[in-house]
């Protein structure tokens, strides 16, 4: 159906509503001095200087500067421009044209930008005031003259050169309302939202920080005078770090060219198996650390969880998974406007989740289930105490069977019950102390099962495999529950008696299979229950 055109009209957004609906894009403080950042290294900065200024009122200023090729008045312009000119890199770490402004007026009522090109000794200045914008309804950007505070911070950090500095000024997003917002309270939150960004930046440009990784530029960063340190999510220098899966992928793009993403998945060490303790607790072995660490041109930009396909279990933690791809993968990844995630298309979430991930997930749960068998055998030391002592006090009048070794060596008894006697094998075992001599401990039992019969110093008495994830996520957290464990202990006792005292040469080898469907059907029943917080003394 064709349509005659009778006129167009250009219809310009309102200024003030547009500029401040354009603070609520969703940026977090961290992610938003990441944008300032991205753009120092575009501009092919090695050296970024961030500082804090909070005066005796509260008011707080920011400034972000570096020694990057800086802008002439025209670049400038460009800059403050929302929806700027592309970057003539397409793998430059800018890339919508939004970030310098959107990320800053996300936290601040006052942008400016003083900057000095290579091939020019003047220095500009433009501002974009959200107050004046109100005021006058005109998208009108201001040209100042440089502060003198500037133009000193602008040559200390390039050293009379090229460079930039980004200003935050009437800041209004950062910290609470304090009924002293200069106090001691108000410096003490900023002191701690300054410690959160240093986190932040020794993690997502840990390959610019670190001079070890050549194929990202070395770029200098300090928060207030102080050089950040990068930190590496994967312990790459721990001996016992191992990469379990590793796969370089080619891809065709829809223009026929070819591109590729690599992804390589990381066992990291328990947190006793680190070279000292120092560097155990720098490595963060925490919950929220696990999964997913992507980058984009080097650039991290989403980590610490497994992107919806699995959720963040403990047994997880020992695993991070290393993404990368450089810009041409930008559409096929979906790279959101704040570069903060990508979204996965179902061909290869599916291949990720169901071909690649499994064998590290494996490694990983084997390496973290034996640091937790070793935590789950010190937090539980003495928990079945109690249930031998009711146990004992009443074997006599619940015994329901007699057992006997006839060949100890090869855990052979016989057994006296209502039903006969028969021969059977049976786990005869030691008390390992004085009173555990009807419910004992072990970190395995044959097949995986939850629990078995056994004999231990001539008693009948039930032995419970301390690996079985029923142990770790029933058992354990229950252990301050005395009467609890009690109650399960003498379920399972009850049961092993039940067994002996109505076996017979026709129904041992049912009751055993009997046994391991309950264990493998508890192992399945708990398998999304959490996992348990195992206190730590040290």
């Amino acid at each position: 159906m064709s349509m005659s055109l009778q006129r167009s009209v250009v219809v310009a957004p309102d200024a003030t509503r547009m500029i401040e609906g354009l603070r609520d894009t969703g940026y977090e403080f961290n992610t938003a001095m990441a944008d300032i950042i991205d753009n120092s290294i575009a501009a092919g900065a090695t050296l970024v200087d961030i500082r804090f200024i909070m005066d005796y009122l509260g008011e707080i200023s920011i400034y972000i500067a570096d020694n990057g090729s800086g802008m002439d008045e025209d670049g400038l312009i460009n800059a403050m421009r929302y929806g700027s000119n592309q970057r003539p890199d397409p793998g430059s770490l800018g890339k919508f044209g939004l970030g310098l402004k959107t990320a800053s007026t996300a936290f601040c009522r006052c942008l400016s930008v003083t900057s000095r090109s290579k091939d020019s000794n003047t220095v500009s200045k433009a501002r974009w005031d959200l107050d004046h914008v109100s005021e006058i309804q005109e998208w009108q950007l201001l040209f100042l003259e440089p502060e003198l505070e500037e133009l000193d911070l602008l040559n200390e950090v390039t050293d009379g050169k090229s460079g930039t500095i980004v200003t935050w000024e009437k800041v209004d997003r950062i910290l609470k309302s304090y009924s002293d917002q200069g106090g001691s309270y108000a410096r003490k939150a900023l002191e701690r939202i300054k410690e959160s960004l240093r986190d932040h930046i020794s993690l997502v440009y840990q390959r610019f920080l670190n001079s070890e990784f050549i194929e990202a530029p070395k770029v200098t960063i300090r928060l207030d005078k102080e050089i950040i340190e990068a930190w590496d999510p994967f312990c790459s220098n721990e001996p016992l770090t191992e990469i379990v899966a590793e796969r370089i992928q080619e891809v065709e793009l829809p223009n026929e060219q070819m591109t590729s993403f690599s992804i390589k998945a990381y066992v990291i060490p328990r947190k006793e198996q680190f070279s000292n303790e120092e560097k155990a607790k720098k490595a963060k072995l925490t919950n929220d650390r696990q999964g997913f660490y992507i980058y984009r041109e080097n650039r991290l930009i989403h980590f610490g969880d497994w992107l919806g396909m699995f959720r963040n279990e403990p047994h997880g933690t020992l695993l991070r998974v290393e993404f990368s791809f450089d810009h041409t993968l930008d559409d096929a990844f979906n790279v959101d406007i704040k570069k903060s995630k990508i979204l996965l298309n179902d061909d290869l979430y599916n291949w990720l989740k169901d071909q690649f991930l499994p064998a590290p997930r494996r490694a990983a749960d084997d390496r973290y289930r034996k640091g937790v068998n070793n935590g789950v055998a010190k937090v539980t030391k003495g928990a079945h105490d109690s249930s031998n002592t009711n146990i004992g006090s009443k074997e006599k009048a619940v015994q329901l069977a007699k057992v006997e070794i006839t060949n100890a060596d090869q855990n052979e008894v016989e057994v006296t019950n209502k039903k006969g006697i028969f021969k059977i094998k049976l786990p005869v075992i030691d008390s390992v102390k004085e009173g555990e001599v009807h419910v004992t401990t072990a970190d395995s039992v044959d097949d995986g099962l939850l629990w078995e019969p056994c004999l231990i110093d001539k008693h009948n008495a039930v032995r419970i495999n301390t690996s079985h994830p029923y142990y770790h996520k029933v058992y354990v957290p229950n252990l301050a529950s005395g009467v609890t464990i009690q109650g399960m202990d003498s379920l399972l006792w009850s049961m092993c008696e039940a067994e002996l005292g109505t076996i017979n040469d026709e129904t041992k080898h049912y009751i055993k299979e009997l046994r391991y469907e309950v264990s493998r059907l508890l192992r399945k029943l708990v398998e999304d229950l959490p996992e348990p917080v195992l206190k730590d003394d040290n």
